[in-house]
């Protein structure tokens, strides 16, 4: 767990540990961008005044500053919290953060913490989130421990919330979708008998991301260029209003062989995005 000071999230020392004494020769202009654009003095402020709270009590802090109402649809299908059997949460990804952190929120306070989150390593340096999260490194070294943290999730008596296209939506021909859906959380919930909770989240980024992102995707492929616009599009996102429609929960036995692991997980994306029509 990192400290929380005012200055957690600090864009030269994370230059530094990744460049080493080339630092030096990146323009000072494009540092002072880099801080500009991941709104490293606005984060760092609110994780200073939020660094007393952790876990769910922290998401709805966050929900409470980006000044999120969330409609909540199909609560009612929010499974009983003593009926002794664990889920699978799984929800489309249209914004790459505020989603992450209303649904955590709300689900968290249903089931009074007990889920996690597979979320990228990145996001352990939000310290109010770290406890609720198990890392995936997929880059560098670290992917091949990849089965064995998704193996550590499962394995747990926690809830699971998943954003199975790992990455946040993208537009194509004028729809704004999610990319194919990894089937991971087919064959898990299947092992371990988990029913899976289908959601979907409304919103949108800027048409400015969506056309960045579509050029990283084609032609930056190693790095997601995108993903450093994420905090912007978050702060460009606040005081507004998002649908959350909960679908009836699909039993793991559904999941059987006559299709395959990746079919099913179209299945299940095609469910979420059906329940957005019924708040449209």
């Amino acid at each position: 767990m990192i400290d929380v000071t005012e200055k957690t999230i600090d864009i030269d020392k994370i230059l530094e540990s990744k460049m080493g004494a080339r630092k030096k020769y990146v323009p000072r202009p494009l540092v002072a961008w880099l801080k500009h654009i991941v709104h490293q003095d606005e984060v760092n402020d609110f994780l200073w005044r939020s660094k007393d709270k952790t876990g769910v009590e922290w998401l709805e802090e966050c929900v409470s500053y980006l000044d999120m109402t969330l409609k909540i649809h199909g609560a009612e299908n929010l499974p009983a919290t003593d009926d002794g059997r664990l889920y699978t949460f799984v929800s489309n990804h249209p914004l790459g953060g505020q989603d992450g952190v209303a649904l955590g929120a709300i689900i968290g306070r249903h089931y009074d913490g007990r889920f996690r989150y597979l979320v990228n390593d990145l996001l352990m340096n939000l310290p109010g989130l770290a406890p609720l999260c198990i890392p995936i490194n997929k880059t560098g070294n670290q992917s091949r421990n990849f089965p064995a943290m998704v193996e550590q999730g499962f394995k747990s008596d926690n809830h699971m919330l998943m954003f199975p296209a790992g990455i946040c939506s993208r537009r194509h021909n004028g729809t704004i979708r999610d990319i194919a859906w990894k089937k991971t959380f087919i064959t898990k919930s299947v092992e371990y008998k988990r029913d899976i909770v289908p959601i979907h989240f409304s919103g949108r980024n800027s048409d400015f991301f969506y056309r960045l992102a579509n050029f990283s995707d084609k032609y930056v492929r190693k790095v997601n260029i995108a993903m450093l616009f994420l905090a912007d599009e978050m702060y460009k996102n606040v005081h507004k209003t998002f649908d959350v429609t909960i679908g009836k929960p699909i039993p793991w036995q559904t999941f059987d062989k006559s299709r395959t692991p990746a079919q099913w997980a179209q299945y299940v994306k095609d469910i979420v995005y059906d329940l957005q029509q019924t708040h449209q």
